[in-house]
């Protein structure tokens, strides 16, 4: 009889620590665009502007925080064209940083703090992490891009400097679930 009891006490205190953990996807929920074709995971508490007449095909921000957002830019391109062929992680990095993220005349500065690549399911995807300084303050930017079906996908990625220590973890996890097909 003790031994049962100390078994069953075992289970639920193991129950209980596997509930108790935490994984940087908690607290996100998936978005789908089936007719682009693609997805990723924002957070719960995040809603969706209205996109339309606007650059990027959708858009969702924090509702206190509304600067704190994620959005998906689509851009043509040949069909035949892959990330290689644009440039490395840094090359397309870099050049987004001076045309995008910090255009000349904007009254911004962006520093690309990291590049990576990363494979899933046969597409190649480009990881930037940027520090950005804009008049009324820093950010800080995470972008996700990828190439299929002759489009160009773009995943941006953004809060506040003085957020970014509490909201990097699940950022980071919203831009690594950005997946194309």
């Amino acid at each position: 009889m003790l031994k049962r009891l100390a078994a069953i006490l075992l289970v639920l205190f193991s129950l209980t620590l596997t509930s108790c953990s935490v994984s940087p996807t908690t607290g996100l929920k998936a978005y789908v665009d089936d007719y682009d074709g693609y997805e990723f995971l924002y957070p719960n508490s995040w809603i969706e502007v209205n996109a339309t007449n606007l650059e990027p095909d959708v858009i969702f921000h924090d509702l206190i925080e509304s600067s704190e957002n994620v959005s998906v830019i689509l851009n043509p391109l040949p069909n035949d064209k892959t990330l290689a062929d644009l440039g490395t992680p840094t090359d397309i990095g870099y050049r987004l940083s001076k045309s995008a993220i910090a255009p000349p005349g904007s009254n911004r500065q962006a520093e690309l703090t990291n590049a990576e690549q990363r494979e899933f399911d046969g597409k190649t995807y480009y990881l930037l992490e940027y520090d950005v300084k804009l008049p009324q303050g820093e950010r800080h930017n995470l972008a996700s891009i990828a190439i299929s079906r002759g489009q160009l996908f773009t995943l941006n990625v953004s809060t506040t400097d003085k957020r970014w220590s509490k909201m990097q973890e699940q950022l980071k996890a919203v831009a690594n679930s950005f997946h194309v097909y």
